[in-house]
């Protein structure tokens, strides 16, 4: 089963995170949380880490869409499409999302289906806007 939406990009890492921001902003995602991977897992691990590619998990939040989720299942919070990974993928960066479905998949509650189709028209929204071609895997 294929859990992922991901685009490739060719920039740099750092300019690929502002932009995955800001085409998460224009789709009303909020980011409450980042996560320097690299960073944690260097400064946790030493040397261990020393071959870990950029990699930053973006806590994004659609208010909206949360609440509807949880109003749905309170537990759903474990399955929210919320992290966004940004990661360099060789000389590309890759930008991934959770497909929002996953949701639907897992719990087979069709309450959730319009709350992940929103989600999921949102976050293509987001990833398309950052490619040329505008296609998503």
């Amino acid at each position: 089963m294929r859990y992922d939406r991901t685009v490739r990009l060719d920039t740099d890492f750092a300019t690929a995170v502002e932009r995955v921001r800001e085409a998460l902003a224009e789709q009303g995602f909020g980011i409450l949380t980042e996560i320097d991977v690299t960073a944690t897992l260097k400064a946790k691990l030493g040397r261990a880490a020393e071959d870990m590619e950029d990699y930053v998990i973006l806590g994004a939040c659609n208010p909206p869409l949360a609440h509807r989720a949880l109003n749905t299942d309170r537990s759903i919070g474990l399955l929210l499409p919320c992290n966004v990974v940004v990661r360099r993928d060789g000389d590309r960066t890759a930008v991934q999302a959770l497909d929002p479905n996953t949701m639907v998949t897992l719990t087979e509650l069709d309450a959730l289906r319009p709350v992940a189709e929103e989600a999921t028209r949102r976050l293509d929204a987001a990833l398309a806007s950052l490619t040329a071609a505008g296609s998503i895997d």
